[in-house]
């Protein structure tokens, strides 16, 4: 969920505190010379500070205190916002520079979604992104996503544009960050899944709370995320503490037996792999040994390895039959042509009637 922000006047200039001491000094009749040997100055000193260019430190601002009546608070505040301001102008001049970065995202469905601001300028979008991140600067985001980029090369076939997969991670951070979770416990989260199997047959009013509720209680964080333009993830995994995972679903697809099939992928990936690795799953793409571990899982899993070979060696995939199978394993009878179609018992085209389409809440 988006943060909002209220309205605040921020003034786009700033008063050099030397301004401020010229003004008071031409006001009370007070040369500079008399005001450098009062104050313990020297009269360049005085100049600098007058002319903007010598700062007025915590030290000048007590003896300027002292001569004049102001509170030493107030030529330091003066001091402070001044320097803030020509320190932000530095940064804007800095943030135009990095526009060609700001461009690659998906800006117009971010702002959509609530996460950043409609801006004027691609400056002010560079920051908005920035924000957004939880970064200090373009090279800090660089420097954080480096690592989870690895990912990326594990598959020569990756297609989706990175900037809009660390935009959608970015989100499930976020989302994240919203869920109170249990400390991780493996087994918790083996018992777990099978429980969420059982829910495969239920409506998504019933087995999405359910399921996202057994997860939090097992460590692990479980959020929607509807995919950013020009992705093709199914979904993601990774850690985001020791005690605490995070499986992330893009909703690419509403039929039942993908939906199921890329959760327990993602689940596999948490029951057999380090806490250190990053998975992001991107639609066909390439296998290596982690993708097909965590394949197998989710199929044995879903059916158990043993009654499946028993199931498919009558090679009847009648209707009738699929439903007698799926009742007797109690899953849904979409997972069960999935898998199916995916081994080419059947075409493709066949039995997806026996398949449900659903919609999730995001």
């Amino acid at each position: 969920m988006a943060t909002t922000t209220q309205n605040q006047y921020t003034p786009d200039h700033a008063i050099h505190p030397g301004e401020i001491l010229e003004e008071t000094l031409e006001a009370r009749g007070i040369t500079r010379t008399a005001f450098a040997e009062r104050s313990g100055l020297s009269l360049k000193t005085v100049s600098q500070i007058i002319h903007g260019k010598a700062p007025v430190t915590p030290e000048t601002a007590i003896h300027f205190e002292r001569v004049l009546g102001v509170s030493a608070n107030i030529w330091n505040n003066l001091g402070a916002y001044y320097r803030l301001h020509v320190a932000k102008i530095a940064d804007r001049r800095m943030l135009e520079n990095k526009k060609e970065w700001a461009k690659k995202f998906p800006l117009a469905e971010l702002a959509k979604r609530g996460f950043i601001h409609r801006r004027q300028t691609l400056a002010e979008t560079v920051e908005e992104l920035l924000d957004f991140f939880g970064v200090a600067s373009v090279e800090a985001w660089k420097a954080q996503f480096q690592r989870i980029a690895v990912s990326y090369r594990k598959s020569p076939t990756f297609t989706s544009s990175k900037k809009s997969v660390s935009a959608w991670l970015r989100i499930g951070d976020i989302e994240a960050e919203n869920i109170k979770t249990s400390p991780f416990d493996k087994n918790t989260f083996k018992n777990a899944l099978q429980k969420i199997r059982f829910l495969t047959r239920e409506d998504p009013e019933v087995f999405e709370p359910s399921m996202k509720e057994l997860c939090r209680n097992s460590g692990v964080a479980l959020v929607l995320i509807p995919e950013l333009p020009e992705t093709r993830l199914s979904g993601a995994t990774r850690w985001l503490g020791p005690d605490k995972a995070l499986i992330m679903l893009s909703l690419r697809y509403k039929r039942d037996d993908h939906f199921w099939f890329t959760f327990f992928h993602e689940a596999g990936h948490i029951i057999l792999h380090g806490k250190t690795s990053v998975f992001i799953d991107e639609v066909d793409m390439g296998t290596n040994k982690a993708e097909e571990a965590a394949n197998k899982f989710a199929a044995n899993t879903l059916i158990p390895e043993s009654k499946y070979k028993t199931f498919v060696a009558k090679r009847q995939f009648y209707k009738d039959d699929i439903l007698a199978f799926a009742q007797s394993i109690y899953i849904c009878p979409g997972i069960v042509v999935g898998r199916l179609q995916r081994d080419g018992h059947i075409q493709h085209k066949w039995q997806n009637d026996l398949t449900r389409k659903f919609r999730l809440k995001e």
